[in-house]
């Protein structure tokens, strides 16, 4: 799977070694000071700060102010959920004076985060980047600003070691990925492609280059109200919970009983889980609707339309199993950010120069191996660019309290994003294809 190790050509090695930790951390501290949660002031403030920093390495950025009602009346709008009122677009390209190719290779990340629930529950401040015993806690320092940072150290380093690449490279950071990929949606509806696409997200040493998806649902259960006192005079929604329940874990059982090899580690490779729950509103009254919000998990390659056929008529089956249901059926809705499943094609050779790149910049040689959850990579893929996820920081910290990311592995994967730039964009365009 992994090319035979070269040894490194001194550009390479100049490269590698420009690779600066304390610059990196410097970085990741401001990213994480900017506190862009989905949706806030931040996330554009952030996108803000790194167009400017990219224009201090010398790349060529685009930066734009993206049309959120455009994207969303496009019929493959993959879904928000938050509100947002604006959105920031950006791409920067280092590339020979006057080449307008398709980049080489891009290398994206996302700069959102999501919210912090409780501030009280941390160690310290998360949006104050904190250093200690090898390890960088904040918001986002593993999801993934950790990642974004680690980018920009590998960009730094090949600006001040490499000359102008045989073919371009470019980085795509955007917003709104947690919530459906509004920004990369965007990005590439507006003509940002690239030859091959490399995402920093967290993969805890391994490179991804296949994803499950995820849906979320939305489930409306009535019952009839009646007075407290008077409860049996009623039907409460929270009664028929229990078998709602009970049909989403066999559900999912079938789902999940033979998994693709590149699932295989995987308990689960598409999980369904309730999230939220919403009945009454007072202490003596029977409830007569239960809201209950999740996530469902789509298989590889499954078709968005397919999983929600397959859940909608599970969900109708409950009628078979509960009388009240059968007269009054669960409704079923699907608010939110549609995650389709998105692979790499089979022999694409990103995979093995990612392979090699990581393990020849330092890291522990790589794991391949599928991911559960939805990102941007489906958002490549959907436009016919390779892509494969590997960056920094564990999946388990990623949302987490105290989330954190290890330094190390930032400064690891920063030599090998600018390994694998080098090998794309520098090499003539015959050895990089």
């Amino acid at each position: 799977m992994t090319p035979e190790a070269q040894d490194p050509t001194d550009l390479e090695r100049q490269v590698l070694e420009a690779v600066d930790e304390q610059t990196l951390l410097a970085d990741l501290a401001a990213l994480v000071a900017q506190a862009p949660v989905g949706g806030s002031a931040g996330e554009v403030a952030v996108q803000r700060w790194c167009a400017a920093r990219l224009r201090e390495l010398g790349l060529d950025v685009a930066e734009w102010d993206v049309d959120l009602d455009a994207e969303v009346a496009h019929p493959d709008f993959p879904g928000m959920e938050v509100a947002r009122e604006a959105l920031v677009g950006l791409v920067a390209t280092r590339a020979r004076a006057g080449d307008v190719g398709r980049p080489a290779l891009v290398l994206c990340g996302h700069t959102d985060v999501v919210p912090v629930e409780d501030p009280a529950r941390w160690r310290t401040d998360p949006f104050v980047l904190h250093v200690a015993d090898g390890t960088a806690t904040g918001r986002g320092a593993c999801d993934m600003l950790g990642g974004v940072a680690a980018i920009i150290a590998a960009v730094r380093a090949l600006a001040t070691t490499a000359a102008a690449p045989e073919r371009p490279l470019a980085v795509h950071l955007v917003s709104g990925e947690e919530d459906g990929g509004v920004g990369a949606f965007a990005t590439l509806r507006a003509g940002h492609l690239g030859a091959a696409c490399l995402i920093a997200e967290p993969t805890g040493g391994a490179v991804i280059p296949a994803n499950a998806g995820s849906l979320t649902f939305r489930l409306e259960l009535d019952g009839r109200a009646a007075h407290g006192s008077t409860r049996t005079l009623g039907e409460s929604a929270l009664d028929h919970l229990e078998v709602v329940q009970s049909c989403l874990r066999d559900l999912e059982r079938r789902r999940n009983a033979d998994a693709p090899t590149d699932f295989a580690h995987l308990d689960l490779v598409a999980p369904i889980s309730v999230g939220m729950l919403r009945s009454g509103t007072w202490a003596s009254t029977v409830p007569d609707l239960l809201v209950a919000e999740g996530r469902y998990g789509v298989l590889p390659d499954e078709p968005l339309g397919t999983a929600r056929k397959v859940f909608e008529e599970a969900v109708a089956a409950l009628g078979e199993q509960d009388p009240w249901l059968a007269e009054h059926p669960v409704r079923v809705s699907w608010p939110g950010g549609a995650f389709a499943s998105g692979s790499l094609p089979s022999g694409d050779p990103l995979l093995g120069e990612t392979l090699a790149a990581a393990a020849e910049a330092g890291a522990p040689p790589p794991r391949v191996e599928g991911a559960p959850y939805g990102s941007d990579l489906r958002h490549y893929a959907a436009h016919g660019v390779p892509t494969v996820q590997y960056g920094p920081g564990e999946l388990g910290q990623a949302h987490a309290v105290d989330e954190s990311v290890p330094v190390d592995e930032l400064v690891s994967c920063a030599r090998a994003y600018a390994l694998l730039a080098l090998r794309r964009c520098w090499a003539p365009p015959q050895q990089a294809d």
